[in-house]
């Protein structure tokens, strides 16, 4: 192994930890709200409105990410005239994907509560939208809590995809590295346990809001 051959470039590899880190982070902003608002379509009494939202899920989850984001990328443009950069097309690709998820977590979550919560709210003279905001949803969060980390360490592990269009993560610095100096395995061992790292991070973070939630 080389490892100090890869040394020189260990700045420019790690420099892609934060463009993972802030492309995941912002995917995850834009998709939580969308998933609340979806979540709320799907038990919707609009039959056609839940037939919608059913539809839209079924498609995103039923095709590869990959897909989704080549034609987000490459097709999108075609048709509206406007090129994406690859942060920009990443992004849209992992929210409209991560809110078909999130949205289904979210509806199992809030359908987890028991209804005599939303007559509360109305024998307290709560709005149906303050009745979700101060009642419901926060039991909901509490509920899906886990789930909703596991979406969250996988939109991080499924950003390394946005390498494939040229955005500068960690798995495409790593991938320039790697050609430049004509070594693989020590460079994609540092992307390995950045990625592992960062995952870490996230679990840690959440076992640890968990914990001081149990013992407020």
């Amino acid at each position: 192994m080389q490892f100090d051959s890869i040394l020189p470039s260990l700045p420019f590899i790690l420099g892609g930890v934060g463009v993972t880190l802030k492309f995941t982070v912002t995917s995850l902003l834009c998709a939580l709200p969308l998933a609340v608002l979806m979540a709320l379509a799907k038990i919707s009494s609009l039959r056609s409105l839940r037939w919608a939202m059913t539809a839209y899920t079924s498609v995103f989850r039923g095709t590869p990410l990959l897909v989704q984001l080549g034609l987000i990328y490459y097709g999108l443009p075609q048709l509206i005239g406007y090129t994406f950069s690859p942060f920009e097309a990443g992004i849209l690709a992992f929210t409209l994907n991560s809110v078909a998820y999130t949205s289904e977590i979210m509806r199992a979550g809030i359908q987890s509560i028991d209804p005599g919560q939303w007559e509360a709210g109305k024998v307290l003279g709560l709005s149906y939208t303050q009745t979700f905001r101060t009642i419901v949803f926060p039991q909901a969060m509490r509920t899906i809590a886990p789930a909703l980390v596991n979406e969250i360490v996988d939109l991080l592990k499924e950003s390394a995809l946005v390498s494939v269009i040229g955005e500068a993560d960690l798995l495409r610095r790593t991938q320039i590295v790697a050609a430049e100096k004509y070594l693989y395995f020590e460079p994609y061992i540092i992307a390995a346990i950045g990625y592992y790292l960062m995952v870490l991070a996230v679990s840690s973070i959440a076992k640890l809001l968990e914990k001081r939630r149990l013992y407020a």
